[in-house]
């Protein structure tokens, strides 16, 4: 019996080629306005994730007008779309302070915000710019600790605040909930601090779920649109579908174990080890051994089963950076190739 992810007209994909399934995405959306208890306002999916205006197009569809976005092109997509409120979670630095203020008069009915944590910064923004103050819970990367200088920082210019915990992926659900805890508690008493705020936005997918239960947070998953390996395999208690997948062909057989499969670094992301990049459906026993530019050379006991020519899947171990190789994805329904979505927002400028 067929899988659900096997094309039944594969031999007209060239490879390798992105795959979205439109029912599968708009499966996990269903299943992100549950975890919300319906109160689709609540909902900032992360535009970065997947590019594409259709799958905006396909939460706006379902009752979400808000995204959250780490580029303007991206925000440009969203706006384009007809997204309400549009959050640019990168503070805005050099030339992008320009470019932000002509997203803000090209597209007047979008509302826009972005995050900043530079005092510097914040008082060079334009008087107009919403901004919501970026808080580090932990994972320091961007933000300012909370505590008395971010109080400060926020009194100066009130507009709301910004949290992300993408360092918490522990895959023992108790253990990433006490990891939570522990780093919100310096946000709930800045929050206490400071008073009321106009919004909070927070969190990405690994902890949707915490921040799902917490009324008074808007919720920012983004990965939950298409899922991935790596979550699918650290955190399977969030219920997401695999909803992408990379189509890739044996173009080698260089040894009685190997294949060498059209799956290089220009078409997956690579920033994890390589054993880690890719997880073969029709494979699962296969072990990447070598990754450069245009191959992927992978070692598997059943590699006679194979020939040259043949279709393998492939679920990638982080999407995000996958989706943005590619300029178009191939749209499967009903097991065939139907369509194709282009990948946007993979620019870095579309028209401002």
């Amino acid at each position: 019996m067929d899988q659900w992810y096997q094309v039944q007209n594969a031999a007209q994909v060239d490879s390798p080629a992105l795959l979205v399934y439109p029912d599968r995405i708009e499966e996990n959306i269903r299943r992100m306005i549950a975890m919300v208890g319906g109160r689709r306002e609540r909902l900032r999916p992360h535009v970065k994730t997947h590019k594409m205006p259709d799958i905006v197009r396909l939460q706006m569809v379902q009752g979400i007008n808000k995204c959250k976005c780490a580029t303007i092109a991206e925000a440009e997509m969203a706006a384009q779309c007809g997204v309400a409120d549009v959050l640019i979670a990168y503070q805005p630095v050099g030339p992008k302070v320009e470019r932000v203020a002509r997203l803000m008069k090209t597209f007047p009915n979008t509302r826009f915000s972005v995050v900043a944590d530079d005092a510097n910064v914040i008082r060079a923004l334009p008087s107009n710019f919403e901004v919501l103050l970026d808080i580090d819970m932990g994972q320091h990367r961007t933000g300012i600790a909370p505590g008395p200088a971010a109080a400060e920082l926020y009194r100066a210019r009130p507009g709301g605040i910004h949290v992300y915990d993408g360092h918490l992926q522990q895959p023992d659900v108790a253990e990433r909930k006490s990891a939570w805890d522990a780093a919100l508690e310096p946000v709930r008493r800045l929050l206490k601090e400071i008073g009321p705020v106009p919004r909070i936005i927070a969190g990405g997918s690994p902890t949707f779920a915490f921040w799902a239960r917490e009324t008074d947070f808007e919720c920012s998953p983004g990965t939950s649109l298409l899922w991935d390996y790596s979550y699918g395999t650290k955190m399977p208690d969030l219920g997401f579908l695999p909803a992408a997948l990379m189509l890739t062909r044996v173009i080698s057989k260089p040894a009685a174990n190997r294949l060498c499969l059209d799956l290089g670094h220009k078409a997956l992301g690579s920033e994890s080890p390589i054993p880690q990049r890719v997880h073969l459906l029709d494979l699962p026993d296969a072990k990447a051994v070598g990754h450069s530019e245009e191959h992927l050379v992978v070692e598997t006991d059943r590699a006679r089963e194979f020939s040259v020519g043949d279709c393998l899947y492939g679920m990638p171990g982080h999407i995000c950076p996958t989706v943005a190789l590619h300029a178009t994805a191939t749209v499967v329904r009903n097991a065939k190739a139907c369509d194709s979505w282009k990948v946007t927002a993979r620019d870095r400028v579309l028209t401002i």
